[in-house]
Order: structure tokens, then sequence, then C-alpha cells
């Protein structure tokens, strides 16, 4: 007989490299998640730096690969630590620990050969918490001839139901699309860069970690030739399913588009804004454009310039009006979706239910996803 309701822990540390977000969250027998408690935890300059170096070939990567998969779970522990101690829970309260890791490889274009690789010590943290830890969510999808992501769609299909033709833009450091029509047909795909490389560019020019509100985004105008030299990626005209990384939208993609011309950095940085909203839009207008809501989460959410232009700049990609929220009208904290995904995604491999979407990774086949590392 199953319990009413059990409780989990999702781990999450996206592509943006900011840092971790640890949510207790509370999932009933019908598999409907609450958020309880929630931590957010930065990164130590050390791991961050690490982990940014990770994303491209370097010497002796193989043991600087291990050692900071030890230290994500050394943080990742502490982050579930504080979140017990400020919900009150022993660890025995919990069923599971969903862990996302960090990815620092995404090859899904490979055939038999493709791969996917979140860094990650996954013994190391159910030693240092005495909870069952759960990760490795892509990798089984990926041998189903899947592209291991993205993976939220199964969970946003579970969470937010509406009689509308809805939406939910996640923005991380890639931003991808959930489309819940009311007919029932659950697709999904990621439609290129969220926060990543307005991310790599103030840090870059202004040593932040990003532009808070978009604040010098706009101190600057945006270059329209620049903008469709951006979107003039192959990417952005492939057919889902698709997905992308860190492999494909780096710093130095951006400067190759930047060759030979003289170009103010707030200009760049206004541009990069421009480049997130119109490959949403573009791309939601092209697969769904009968639409009526889209609900914003992630990062991305809390930045209101960006906010503001997808507002703004929806009224000339769609006839009908396009209502833009938060997923704060739903009870969940836009920073907090992902984090609960993932304790989701951990209670879904212990009841032994599929969690991928065929329609959307472009799997053979309902997979159930992860491992699980016993405490």
């Amino acid at each position: 007989m199953n319990k009413p309701h059990s409780l989990y822990i999702g781990l999450m540390s996206g592509t943006s490299l900011d840092g971790i977000d640890a949510v207790l969250a509370k999932i009933g027998a019908d598999g409907k998640a609450s958020t309880l408690e929630a931590v957010s935890t930065p990164f130590s300059p050390e791991l961050r730096k690490a982990l940014f170096e990770l994303q491209s070939p370097g010497s002796n990567e193989l043991h600087r690969e291990k050692q900071a998969g030890n230290a994500l779970a050394l943080a990742y522990a502490e982050a579930v630590n504080q979140l017990l101690k400020k919900a009150g829970l022993q660890p025995f309260d919990i069923t599971a620990i969903g862990a996302h890791g960090q990815t620092i490889r995404h090859q899904p274009h490979l055939g038999e050969m493709a791969y996917t690789h979140q860094t990650l010590n996954p013994s190391l943290l159910a030693e240092r918490t005495g909870i069952d830890v759960i990760a490795d969510f892509r990798s089984r999808d990926l041998a189903a001839g899947g592209h291991g992501a993205p993976l939220v769609p199964a969970f946003h299909a579970q969470q937010f139901v509406s009689s509308e033709n809805i939406a939910i833009l996640n923005i991380g450091g890639i931003a991808n699309l959930t489309l819940l029509p009311n007919n029932g047909e659950v697709t999904g795909f990621d439609t290129g860069p969220g926060n990543m490389l307005m991310d790599a560019w103030v840090h870059e020019h202004q040593g932040n970690a990003f532009d808070e509100n978009g604040q010098w985004a706009l101190q600057g105008k945006v270059n329209e030739t620049l903008l469709a030299k951006m979107l003039d990626d192959s990417f952005f005209i492939k057919s889902p399913p698709k997905s992308t990384g860190r492999d494909d939208f780096h710093l130095a993609w951006l400067q190759e588009k930047l060759v030979n011309e003289n170009y103010l950095c707030e200009d760049v940085q206004a541009t990069l804004l421009h480049l997130t909203a119109h490959s949403v839009l573009e791309a939601l207008q092209h697969h769904a454009p009968q639409t009526q809501k889209l609900i914003v989460c992630g990062g991305g959410a809390k930045n209101n310039a960006l906010m503001n232009l997808l507002k703004l700049k929806s009224q000339s990609f769609f006839k009908q009006t396009l209502e833009i929220t938060t997923s704060e009208p739903a009870g969940i904290d836009p920073q907090l979706v992902e984090g609960l995904a993932f304790a989701w995604l951990a209670w879904a491999h212990k009841e032994k239910r599929p969690a991928n979407l065929p329609a959307v990774t472009g799997a053979k086949g309902p997979r159930i996803l992860g491992a699980c590392y016993p405490a």
C-alpha cells in the first residue's frame, strides 16, 4: 500500500554555474509535488572556476573532473544538511535525494556513440548525508536513442494542468520550452541560450556573475545586424527533438560573431538579451502558435528586463494576446522549479515509473531514469 506522501530532496546546479538549489518536496502517491522548504547556496569561487574550466578540454582533466565531482558532492551534502536543519528533519525522514550533478559534456548527436556527462560523486553524497541518492538521470534516455534532455517536461506536464493552451519556459543557462496544449500532446525542447551568454559577457567585462535585472543590458541598444548573425546559427532552425548546452553556446562562440567589428560592450549585452527573448518567442510561435499563456521559471524569471522584453516582443509574434507570467501564481517559486523537478524524478525512479517523454527527447520509448546509490 502506497503511503499518502513521501519526502524527497531535489538538488539542482545548472549551466549558469551560480550555485545549488536544494528543495524539500512532499510528493503524493499521485505524483503531485509541493515545496516544503528550500535553501540556495552559492558555489565557492574555487568550485565555480573548476567546473567552468571543465566545460572545455584541458590538461589532466580526468583527475580534475574527479576532484570537482567530489567537491560538488561535498557542497551538495552541505546544502542538504542546511535544508534538514531548517526543516527540523533527520536523514531517515527522507526517502531519497535526486541529484542532477553538473553537466560538463553533452553530445547527443553521435548515434550509438552519443554521450552526456554530469560530474558528481553520488556515492560520496550518499555517504555524507545518510540518504539514498538517485543520480545520472540522462544516460538511460540517451541509450534509448534520445537526447537525454530536456528532462523537466514530464514534471511540468504533471504539475501544470490547465484547460488552456499553455507553455512552460525555463530560463536557466539554457532556455527550454514545454508545450502543454489542451489536447494533451506534450512536447518540449531547448530553444537556445538563456542566461548563459549574458552571464559570460558581463563576467568578462564587469566581473559580475550576472546582470542583475538586466540593468547593464538596458544601458545599451540592440544591434540588429549582430542579432541576425547570432540567429543564423544552425541550432535555431533544427527541428525538435533537440537539446544544447555549453558545447554549442559559449564565450568563444560569441567572440566569433564580434570579429572585425567594434561594438560597445553594453550593446552586445543588450543584443544577447534580445537573442534569448527572440529565439524563445520564435520557437514558440513556430511550434505552438495557439499558446495562450507562457509560464516562466528559472533564474531568468527574476530578470525584469528579460520578462518585460518577452511581453513586448510577443506582440509581434502572436496574433492573440499571450499572457506571460511566472510560476509564482501556481504556487512554485520560479527559482525552485528545477530543484523540485529533480525531487520528482527521484520519486519516479523509486516508484519505477518512466519519467522521460519520447516525444520530447526522441527516445525509442518510456524509460525509468537514474541510478540509485543506497545510503
